[in-house]
Protein backbone atom coordinates (compact mmCIF):
# COMPACT_ATOMS: atom_id res chain seq x y z
CA UNK A 1 0.00 0.00 0.00
CA UNK A 2 1.31 2.98 -1.05
CA UNK A 3 0.57 6.77 0.02
CA UNK A 4 -1.49 9.11 -2.30
CA UNK A 5 0.59 9.46 -5.50
CA UNK A 6 0.71 13.57 -6.88
CA UNK A 7 -0.97 12.87 -10.40
CA UNK A 8 -5.01 12.43 -10.31
CA UNK A 9 -5.84 11.18 -14.15
CA UNK A 10 -9.65 10.55 -15.84
CA UNK A 11 -11.48 6.53 -15.67
CA UNK A 12 -10.43 6.94 -19.27
CA UNK A 13 -6.70 7.28 -18.28
CA UNK A 14 -6.58 4.74 -16.05
CA UNK A 15 -8.27 2.18 -18.06
CA UNK A 16 -5.58 3.10 -20.81
CA UNK A 17 -3.26 2.44 -18.07
CA UNK A 18 -4.76 -1.12 -17.22
CA UNK A 19 -4.62 -1.66 -20.67
CA UNK A 20 -0.82 -1.13 -21.23
CA UNK A 21 0.11 -3.04 -18.17
CA UNK A 22 -1.97 -6.22 -19.73
CA UNK A 23 -1.10 -5.86 -23.79
CA UNK A 24 2.44 -4.17 -23.24
CA UNK A 25 4.08 -5.12 -20.47
CA UNK A 26 2.23 -8.73 -20.14
CA UNK A 27 1.16 -8.41 -16.83
CA UNK A 28 -2.08 -10.97 -16.98
CA UNK A 29 -5.45 -9.26 -15.80
CA UNK A 30 -6.16 -11.64 -13.16
CA UNK A 31 -2.66 -11.45 -11.48
CA UNK A 32 -3.18 -7.13 -11.54
CA UNK A 33 -7.22 -8.13 -10.07
CA UNK A 34 -5.19 -10.75 -6.99
CA UNK A 35 -2.84 -7.84 -6.27
CA UNK A 36 -6.18 -5.70 -6.30
CA UNK A 37 -7.65 -7.50 -3.75
CA UNK A 38 -4.62 -8.17 -1.63
CA UNK A 39 -4.25 -4.52 -1.34
CA UNK A 40 -7.78 -4.46 -0.45
CA UNK A 41 -7.33 -7.38 2.34
CA UNK A 42 -3.98 -5.08 3.77
CA UNK A 43 -5.99 -2.12 4.09
CA UNK A 44 -8.88 -3.46 5.50
CA UNK A 45 -7.11 -5.42 8.00
CA UNK A 46 -5.05 -2.29 9.12
CA UNK A 47 -7.67 -0.08 9.13
CA UNK A 48 -10.80 -2.57 11.06
CA UNK A 49 -8.61 -4.98 13.00
CA UNK A 50 -11.37 -6.01 15.00
CA UNK A 51 -13.91 -6.78 12.41
CA UNK A 52 -14.19 -10.91 12.43
CA UNK A 53 -16.92 -11.33 10.60
CA UNK A 54 -17.11 -9.89 6.82
CA UNK A 55 -19.91 -9.17 3.62
CA UNK A 56 -18.52 -8.82 0.52
CA UNK A 57 -21.59 -7.44 -1.38
CA UNK A 58 -20.90 -8.41 -5.26
CA UNK A 59 -21.60 -6.33 -8.71
CA UNK A 60 -20.72 -7.44 -12.43
CA UNK A 61 -17.75 -6.95 -14.14
CA UNK A 62 -14.26 -6.59 -12.86
CA UNK A 63 -15.36 -4.87 -9.45
CA UNK A 64 -17.06 -8.00 -8.79
CA UNK A 65 -14.04 -10.01 -9.36
CA UNK A 66 -11.80 -7.60 -6.90
CA UNK A 67 -14.51 -8.83 -3.90
CA UNK A 68 -14.61 -12.34 -4.78
CA UNK A 69 -10.72 -12.53 -4.53
CA UNK A 70 -10.67 -10.00 -0.95
CA UNK A 71 -13.32 -12.67 0.28
CA UNK A 72 -10.93 -15.75 -0.93
CA UNK A 73 -8.13 -13.89 0.68
CA UNK A 74 -9.70 -13.08 3.85
CA UNK A 75 -11.45 -16.61 4.16
CA UNK A 76 -7.83 -17.94 4.27
CA UNK A 77 -6.76 -15.14 6.54
CA UNK A 78 -9.54 -16.63 9.00
CA UNK A 79 -12.01 -14.48 8.29
CA UNK A 80 -15.85 -15.28 8.33
CA UNK A 81 -16.68 -14.30 5.21
CA UNK A 82 -19.62 -14.43 3.09
CA UNK A 83 -20.59 -12.81 -0.17
CA UNK A 84 -23.55 -11.67 -1.75
CA UNK A 85 -23.92 -11.19 -5.29
CA UNK A 86 -26.20 -8.84 -7.64
CA UNK A 87 -25.84 -10.99 -10.51
CA UNK A 88 -25.58 -14.92 -11.64
CA UNK A 89 -21.97 -15.35 -10.46
CA UNK A 90 -22.12 -18.01 -13.44
CA UNK A 91 -22.64 -15.61 -15.75
CA UNK A 92 -19.31 -13.63 -15.34
CA UNK A 93 -16.97 -13.53 -18.08
CA UNK A 94 -13.05 -13.12 -18.36
CA UNK A 95 -11.26 -11.96 -14.91
CA UNK A 96 -13.97 -11.45 -12.88
CA UNK A 97 -14.95 -15.50 -13.90
CA UNK A 98 -11.51 -16.54 -12.89
CA UNK A 99 -12.13 -14.80 -9.51
CA UNK A 100 -15.36 -16.34 -8.71
CA UNK A 101 -14.47 -20.13 -10.02
CA UNK A 102 -11.31 -19.60 -7.89
CA UNK A 103 -13.49 -18.71 -4.41
CA UNK A 104 -15.66 -21.26 -4.90
CA UNK A 105 -12.76 -24.08 -5.57
CA UNK A 106 -11.69 -23.23 -1.99
CA UNK A 107 -15.25 -23.86 -0.68
CA UNK A 108 -16.78 -20.13 -0.96
CA UNK A 109 -20.59 -19.82 -1.22
CA UNK A 110 -22.34 -17.26 -2.96
CA UNK A 111 -25.82 -16.19 -2.12
CA UNK A 112 -27.99 -14.56 -4.10
CA UNK A 113 -29.05 -10.27 -2.89
CA UNK A 114 -32.40 -11.03 -1.66
CA UNK A 115 -32.85 -7.87 -0.55
CA UNK A 116 -31.16 -8.24 3.53
CA UNK A 117 -27.55 -8.19 4.52
CA UNK A 118 -26.06 -9.88 7.31
CA UNK A 119 -27.29 -8.66 10.60
CA UNK A 120 -24.44 -9.84 12.46
CA UNK A 121 -21.36 -8.43 9.63
CA UNK A 122 -18.96 -6.14 11.25
CA UNK A 123 -17.01 -5.25 7.75
CA UNK A 124 -18.66 -4.98 4.70
CA UNK A 125 -17.38 -4.56 0.93
CA UNK A 126 -18.71 -2.68 -1.62
CA UNK A 127 -17.56 -4.43 -4.63
CA UNK A 128 -20.65 -3.84 -6.81
CA UNK A 129 -19.63 -1.22 -9.12
CA UNK A 130 -16.06 0.62 -10.09
CA UNK A 131 -15.35 3.61 -11.39
CA UNK A 132 -16.96 3.25 -15.07
CA UNK A 133 -20.50 4.32 -13.57
CA UNK A 134 -22.31 6.18 -15.88
CA UNK A 135 -26.29 6.42 -15.49
CA UNK A 136 -28.21 6.57 -11.84
CA UNK A 137 -28.89 3.58 -9.73
CA UNK A 138 -32.13 1.53 -10.13
CA UNK A 139 -33.54 -1.23 -9.09
CA UNK A 140 -31.06 -3.93 -7.43
CA UNK A 141 -28.79 -2.05 -7.17
CA UNK A 142 -29.98 1.08 -5.03
CA UNK A 143 -31.90 -1.32 -2.78
CA UNK A 144 -28.64 -2.82 -2.25
CA UNK A 145 -26.91 0.50 -1.74
CA UNK A 146 -29.61 1.26 0.85
CA UNK A 147 -29.44 -1.48 2.51
CA UNK A 148 -25.65 -0.79 3.05
CA UNK A 149 -25.74 2.30 4.18
CA UNK A 150 -28.52 1.24 6.73
CA UNK A 151 -26.28 -1.72 8.14
CA UNK A 152 -24.51 -0.50 11.55
CA UNK A 153 -21.07 -2.32 10.01
CA UNK A 154 -18.15 -0.22 8.64
CA UNK A 155 -18.02 0.19 4.98
CA UNK A 156 -14.42 -0.98 2.35
CA UNK A 157 -15.12 0.20 -0.85
CA UNK A 158 -13.10 -1.43 -3.94
CA UNK A 159 -11.34 1.65 -5.92
CA UNK A 160 -14.42 4.12 -5.43
CA UNK A 161 -17.83 3.85 -3.46
CA UNK A 162 -19.90 2.43 -5.95
CA UNK A 163 -23.09 5.58 -6.95
CA UNK A 164 -19.81 8.11 -7.23
CA UNK A 165 -18.91 8.95 -10.45
CA UNK A 166 -15.53 8.72 -11.27
CA UNK A 167 -14.28 11.86 -13.04
CA UNK A 168 -17.14 14.35 -11.46
CA UNK A 169 -17.30 12.69 -7.86
CA UNK A 170 -21.65 13.49 -8.33
CA UNK A 171 -23.65 11.23 -7.00
CA UNK A 172 -25.73 8.87 -9.32
CA UNK A 173 -29.12 8.66 -7.97
CA UNK A 174 -27.57 7.25 -4.50
CA UNK A 175 -24.07 6.07 -3.02
CA UNK A 176 -22.43 4.22 -1.12
CA UNK A 177 -20.99 5.56 2.26
CA UNK A 178 -17.68 3.94 2.77
CA UNK A 179 -15.62 4.40 5.67
CA UNK A 180 -12.56 3.33 3.53
CA UNK A 181 -11.84 3.26 -0.10
CA UNK A 182 -9.06 1.47 -1.77
CA UNK A 183 -8.43 2.78 -5.38
CA UNK A 184 -6.07 1.30 -7.84
CA UNK A 185 -3.29 2.15 -10.40
CA UNK A 186 -4.47 5.44 -10.80
CA UNK A 187 -6.73 8.15 -8.90
CA UNK A 188 -9.54 9.46 -10.01
CA UNK A 189 -11.33 12.46 -9.80
CA UNK A 190 -14.25 11.69 -8.37
CA UNK A 191 -12.83 10.20 -5.25
CA UNK A 192 -12.06 14.27 -4.87
CA UNK A 193 -14.18 15.91 -6.28
CA UNK A 194 -18.11 17.10 -6.09
CA UNK A 195 -19.54 14.41 -3.25
CA UNK A 196 -17.09 11.94 -3.74
CA UNK A 197 -15.04 13.27 -0.18
CA UNK A 198 -18.25 12.74 1.37
CA UNK A 199 -18.73 8.91 0.54
CA UNK A 200 -15.23 7.54 0.09
CA UNK A 201 -13.92 7.87 3.13
CA UNK A 202 -10.36 7.48 3.51
CA UNK A 203 -8.18 6.62 0.92
CA UNK A 204 -6.12 4.22 0.31
CA UNK A 205 -4.06 3.29 -3.00
CA UNK A 206 -2.19 0.85 -4.44
CA UNK A 207 -0.74 1.25 -7.97
CA UNK A 208 -0.53 -2.91 -8.59
CA UNK A 209 3.24 -2.69 -9.55
CA UNK A 210 2.47 -1.78 -12.98
CA UNK A 211 5.36 0.52 -13.23
CA UNK A 212 6.50 4.18 -14.08
CA UNK A 213 6.59 3.68 -17.84
CA UNK A 214 3.13 2.55 -17.76
CA UNK A 215 1.57 6.26 -17.03
CA UNK A 216 4.72 7.92 -18.96
CA UNK A 217 3.37 9.74 -21.35
CA UNK A 218 -0.31 10.12 -19.73
CA UNK A 219 -1.22 13.43 -19.37
CA UNK A 220 -2.83 13.94 -15.49
CA UNK A 221 -6.26 15.89 -14.62
CA UNK A 222 -5.41 17.11 -11.47
CA UNK A 223 -2.22 16.95 -9.47
CA UNK A 224 -1.84 17.26 -5.78
CA UNK A 225 0.59 18.70 -3.69
CA UNK A 226 2.54 15.97 -2.12
CA UNK A 227 4.85 16.14 1.40
CA UNK A 228 7.84 16.56 -0.75
CA UNK A 229 6.42 19.35 -3.08
CA UNK A 230 5.36 21.16 0.09
CA UNK A 231 8.84 20.62 1.76
CA UNK A 232 10.38 21.62 -1.43
CA UNK A 233 8.63 25.67 -1.13
CA UNK A 234 9.20 26.47 2.44
CA UNK A 235 13.17 25.04 2.92
CA UNK A 236 14.95 25.57 6.32
CA UNK A 237 16.03 29.70 6.60
CA UNK A 238 19.96 29.86 7.46
CA UNK A 239 21.28 30.73 10.47
CA UNK A 240 22.12 34.31 9.37
CA UNK A 241 18.49 35.42 8.50
CA UNK A 242 16.84 38.24 9.13
CA UNK A 243 12.91 40.17 8.86
CA UNK A 244 14.25 41.43 5.89
CA UNK A 245 14.73 38.68 4.36
CA UNK A 246 10.99 37.44 4.19
CA UNK A 247 9.18 40.20 2.64
CA UNK A 248 6.84 42.53 4.01
CA UNK A 249 2.98 42.09 3.65
CA UNK A 250 0.36 44.91 3.35
CA UNK A 251 -3.03 43.58 4.51
CA UNK A 252 -5.89 46.20 3.53
CA UNK A 253 -9.28 45.50 4.65
CA UNK A 254 -11.02 46.00 8.08
CA UNK A 255 -13.46 48.44 7.21
CA UNK A 256 -16.07 49.76 10.24
CA UNK A 257 -16.92 46.82 12.30
CA UNK A 258 -15.10 43.95 10.87
CA UNK A 259 -11.93 44.41 12.47
CA UNK A 260 -11.49 40.56 13.04
CA UNK A 261 -11.35 39.99 9.37
CA UNK A 262 -7.81 41.86 9.02
CA UNK A 263 -6.38 40.60 12.32
CA UNK A 264 -6.59 37.34 11.17
CA UNK A 265 -5.36 37.95 7.67
CA UNK A 266 -2.43 40.12 9.05
CA UNK A 267 -2.01 36.87 12.09
CA UNK A 268 -2.19 34.05 9.58
CA UNK A 269 0.47 35.88 7.39
CA UNK A 270 2.68 36.40 10.45
CA UNK A 271 2.57 33.01 11.47
CA UNK A 272 2.46 31.54 8.18
CA UNK A 273 6.20 33.30 7.84
CA UNK A 274 6.21 36.63 6.57
CA UNK A 275 9.25 38.83 7.75
CA UNK A 276 7.09 41.81 8.97
CA UNK A 277 3.09 42.35 8.42
CA UNK A 278 1.02 45.77 8.14
CA UNK A 279 -2.38 46.58 8.38
CA UNK A 280 -4.31 49.08 6.53
CA UNK A 281 -7.67 49.65 8.22
CA UNK A 282 -10.29 51.89 9.22
CA UNK A 283 -9.29 54.28 11.88
CA UNK A 284 -11.71 53.03 14.27
CA UNK A 285 -10.08 50.14 14.58
CA UNK A 286 -6.09 50.46 14.33
CA UNK A 287 -5.22 50.64 17.91
CA UNK A 288 -7.74 47.58 18.42
CA UNK A 289 -5.13 45.46 16.28
CA UNK A 290 -2.51 46.62 17.29
CA UNK A 291 -3.37 45.80 20.80
CA UNK A 292 -4.64 42.33 20.17
CA UNK A 293 -2.04 41.33 18.18
CA UNK A 294 1.49 43.97 18.73
CA UNK A 295 3.74 42.47 16.08
CA UNK A 296 0.91 43.39 13.44
CA UNK A 297 1.87 47.48 12.68
CA UNK A 298 -1.37 48.84 12.19
CA UNK A 299 -1.93 51.73 10.34
CA UNK A 300 -5.29 53.68 10.73
CA UNK A 301 -6.25 54.89 6.98
CA UNK A 302 -8.84 57.40 6.47
CA UNK A 303 -7.65 58.75 2.84
CA UNK A 304 -6.32 56.72 -0.11
CA UNK A 305 -3.00 59.05 0.21
CA UNK A 306 -2.58 57.11 2.92
CA UNK A 307 -2.47 53.85 1.49
CA UNK A 308 -0.34 54.95 -1.68
CA UNK A 309 2.59 55.40 1.05
CA UNK A 310 2.00 52.13 2.52
CA UNK A 311 1.78 50.66 -0.48
CA UNK A 312 5.16 52.33 -2.03
CA UNK A 313 6.79 50.41 1.13
CA UNK A 314 5.73 46.70 0.82
CA UNK A 315 6.28 43.66 -1.37
CA UNK A 316 2.86 42.20 -1.42
CA UNK A 317 -0.66 42.91 -0.78
CA UNK A 318 -3.53 41.20 1.12
CA UNK A 319 -6.63 42.49 -0.15
CA UNK A 320 -10.17 42.27 0.72
CA UNK A 321 -10.38 40.60 4.37
CA UNK A 322 -13.34 43.00 6.08
CA UNK A 323 -13.54 45.63 3.15
CA UNK A 324 -16.96 46.46 3.12
CA UNK A 325 -18.39 48.26 0.53
CA UNK A 326 -18.34 51.67 1.56
CA UNK A 327 -17.08 54.57 -0.23
CA UNK A 328 -14.00 54.05 1.99
CA UNK A 329 -13.49 50.52 0.43
CA UNK A 330 -14.31 51.55 -2.75
CA UNK A 331 -11.33 54.00 -2.73
CA UNK A 332 -8.76 51.60 -1.84
CA UNK A 333 -9.95 49.61 -4.37
CA UNK A 334 -9.16 52.47 -7.08
CA UNK A 335 -5.85 52.94 -5.61
CA UNK A 336 -5.20 48.77 -4.97
CA UNK A 337 -6.12 48.14 -8.63
CA UNK A 338 -3.72 50.88 -9.92
CA UNK A 339 -1.21 48.73 -8.02
CA UNK A 340 1.61 46.39 -10.14
CA UNK A 341 2.50 44.59 -6.50
CA UNK A 342 1.61 41.56 -6.39
CA UNK A 343 -1.64 40.49 -4.27
CA UNK A 344 -4.21 38.34 -3.22
CA UNK A 345 -8.11 39.33 -3.01
CA UNK A 346 -10.58 37.96 -1.28
CA UNK A 347 -14.17 38.93 -0.02
CA UNK A 348 -15.31 42.08 -1.07
CA UNK A 349 -12.00 43.00 -3.37
CA UNK A 350 -13.69 40.26 -5.37
CA UNK A 351 -17.44 41.78 -5.18
CA UNK A 352 -16.11 45.14 -6.10
CA UNK A 353 -13.77 43.22 -8.92
CA UNK A 354 -17.06 41.50 -10.13
CA UNK A 355 -18.71 45.11 -10.68
CA UNK A 356 -15.82 46.07 -12.54
CA UNK A 357 -13.95 43.52 -14.16
CA UNK A 358 -10.22 43.27 -14.94
CA UNK A 359 -7.51 41.20 -16.15
CA UNK A 360 -4.16 40.82 -14.79
CA UNK A 361 -0.90 38.93 -14.01
CA UNK A 362 0.09 39.59 -10.63
CA UNK A 363 -3.13 38.46 -8.32
CA UNK A 364 -4.35 35.70 -6.67
CA UNK A 365 -7.90 35.80 -6.56
CA UNK A 366 -9.96 33.39 -3.82
CA UNK A 367 -13.43 33.27 -4.30
CA UNK A 368 -15.76 30.69 -2.87
CA UNK A 369 -18.73 29.46 -4.71
CA UNK A 370 -20.79 32.32 -4.00
CA UNK A 371 -18.01 34.86 -4.79
CA UNK A 372 -16.79 32.68 -7.97
CA UNK A 373 -20.85 33.15 -9.27
CA UNK A 374 -21.15 36.77 -8.94
CA UNK A 375 -17.57 37.07 -11.21
CA UNK A 376 -19.21 34.98 -13.85
CA UNK A 377 -22.35 35.63 -13.43
CA UNK A 378 -23.90 32.65 -12.84
CA UNK A 379 -25.71 30.64 -9.57
CA UNK A 380 -23.20 29.44 -6.91
CA UNK A 381 -25.11 25.73 -8.53
CA UNK A 382 -23.80 26.45 -11.43
CA UNK A 383 -19.81 26.96 -10.39
CA UNK A 384 -20.51 23.80 -8.22
CA UNK A 385 -21.93 21.56 -10.81
CA UNK A 386 -19.27 21.63 -12.90
CA UNK A 387 -16.50 23.54 -10.71
CA UNK A 388 -12.91 22.90 -12.84
CA UNK A 389 -15.00 24.37 -15.73
CA UNK A 390 -15.39 27.39 -13.45
CA UNK A 391 -11.98 27.43 -12.51
CA UNK A 392 -10.82 27.65 -16.08
CA UNK A 393 -13.21 30.84 -16.87
CA UNK A 394 -11.86 32.47 -13.60
CA UNK A 395 -8.72 32.32 -15.24
CA UNK A 396 -9.59 32.81 -18.46
CA UNK A 397 -11.49 36.19 -17.40
CA UNK A 398 -9.28 37.79 -14.76
CA UNK A 399 -5.61 36.38 -14.96
CA UNK A 400 -3.15 35.66 -12.35
CA UNK A 401 -3.61 32.34 -10.23
CA UNK A 402 -7.04 31.57 -9.40
CA UNK A 403 -7.98 29.97 -6.21
CA UNK A 404 -11.90 28.39 -6.08
CA UNK A 405 -12.44 27.08 -2.24
CA UNK A 406 -14.94 24.67 -1.38
CA UNK A 407 -14.15 20.69 -0.20
CA UNK A 408 -11.47 20.10 -3.22
CA UNK A 409 -9.94 23.40 -3.93
CA UNK A 410 -9.00 23.87 -6.98
CA UNK A 411 -5.96 25.82 -8.28
CA UNK A 412 -5.60 27.27 -11.56
CA UNK A 413 -2.27 26.46 -13.33
CA UNK A 414 -0.81 28.18 -16.68
CA UNK A 415 0.38 24.75 -17.39
CA UNK A 416 -2.52 23.55 -17.83
CA UNK A 417 -3.19 21.15 -15.35
CA UNK A 418 -4.84 22.42 -12.61
CA UNK A 419 -3.78 21.44 -8.60
CA UNK A 420 -6.81 20.57 -6.10
CA UNK A 421 -6.31 19.99 -2.62
CA UNK A 422 -7.09 16.96 -0.98
CA UNK A 423 -6.46 17.77 2.73
CA UNK A 424 -8.55 19.83 5.01
CA UNK A 425 -11.90 18.97 7.04
CA UNK A 426 -15.46 20.07 7.39
CA UNK A 427 -14.34 21.96 10.88
CA UNK A 428 -13.21 24.54 8.29
CA UNK A 429 -16.51 25.73 7.21
CA UNK A 430 -16.19 28.48 10.01
CA UNK A 431 -16.15 32.27 9.96
CA UNK A 432 -12.64 33.68 9.25
CA UNK A 433 -10.76 30.71 7.25
CA UNK A 434 -10.91 32.32 4.10
CA UNK A 435 -9.17 35.59 5.58
CA UNK A 436 -6.75 33.07 7.10
CA UNK A 437 -5.94 31.73 3.79
CA UNK A 438 -5.48 34.95 2.48
CA UNK A 439 -2.57 35.77 4.75
CA UNK A 440 -0.99 32.35 4.27
CA UNK A 441 -0.60 32.58 0.54
CA UNK A 442 0.45 36.75 0.69
CA UNK A 443 3.29 35.36 3.14
CA UNK A 444 4.38 32.51 0.79
CA UNK A 445 4.54 35.22 -1.81
CA UNK A 446 6.29 37.30 0.33
CA UNK A 447 8.95 34.58 1.00
CA UNK A 448 10.00 35.03 -2.83
CA UNK A 449 7.43 32.15 -4.03
CA UNK A 450 5.89 32.65 -7.49
CA UNK A 451 2.20 33.29 -7.51
CA UNK A 452 1.66 29.85 -9.00
CA UNK A 453 3.99 28.18 -6.12
CA UNK A 454 2.18 30.28 -3.21
CA UNK A 455 -1.46 29.61 -4.09
CA UNK A 456 -0.37 25.87 -4.16
CA UNK A 457 1.03 25.57 -1.15
CA UNK A 458 -1.00 28.16 0.51
CA UNK A 459 -4.14 26.27 -0.15
CA UNK A 460 -1.83 23.40 0.93
CA UNK A 461 -0.50 24.58 3.98
CA UNK A 462 -4.01 26.23 4.97
CA UNK A 463 -5.79 22.73 4.28
CA UNK A 464 -3.05 20.57 6.28
CA UNK A 465 -3.51 23.34 9.64
CA UNK A 466 -6.83 23.03 9.52
CA UNK A 467 -6.38 18.80 9.69
CA UNK A 468 -3.86 19.47 12.79
CA UNK A 469 -5.89 21.92 14.35
CA UNK A 470 -9.27 19.75 13.86
CA UNK A 471 -7.56 16.43 16.01
CA UNK A 472 -9.94 17.45 19.16
CA UNK A 473 -12.60 17.54 16.91
CA UNK A 474 -14.18 19.36 13.74
CA UNK A 475 -17.50 20.85 15.39
CA UNK A 476 -16.19 24.28 16.90
CA UNK A 477 -13.06 24.69 15.30
CA UNK A 478 -12.08 28.74 15.29
CA UNK A 479 -10.05 29.98 12.56
CA UNK A 480 -7.43 31.51 15.43
CA UNK A 481 -7.36 27.42 16.08
CA UNK A 482 -6.19 26.86 12.39
CA UNK A 483 -3.42 29.85 12.79
CA UNK A 484 -2.08 28.39 16.09
CA UNK A 485 -1.02 25.09 13.94
CA UNK A 486 0.30 26.76 10.86
CA UNK A 487 3.92 26.78 12.49
CA UNK A 488 4.12 22.97 12.71
CA UNK A 489 2.85 22.52 9.13
CA UNK A 490 5.22 25.09 7.71
CA UNK A 491 8.40 23.95 9.18
CA UNK A 492 8.71 20.57 7.25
Amino acid sequence: MQSLPANIYSVASVREMDRRAIEDRGVPGYTLMQRAGLAALCAARKHYPDAKRWQVISGPGNNGGDGYVVARLAAQDGIVVSVLSLVDPESLTGDAAKAYADFAAEGGVVMPWSGELDAEAELLVDAILGSGLERELSGAYADAVAAINGHGADVHSMDIATGIHGDTGAVMGSAVRAGLTTTFVGLKPGLFLGSGPNFCGEITFSDLDIGDEVQSGTQPLFRRMDDAHLAALLPARPRGSHKGDFGHVLVIGGGPGMAGAARLCGEAALRAGAGRVSVATHPAHAALISAARPELMSHAISSGKEVAELIEKVDVIAFGPGLGLTDWARELYSLVSASQKPAVWDADALNLLAATPDSTSHRVITPHPGEAARLLGMSASDVQADRPAALRSLSSKFGGVTVLKGAGTLISSAAGVPYVCTAGNPGMAAPGMGDVLTGVIAALLAQGLSLQEAATGGVELHARAGDAAACGGERGMLASDLIAALPGIANP
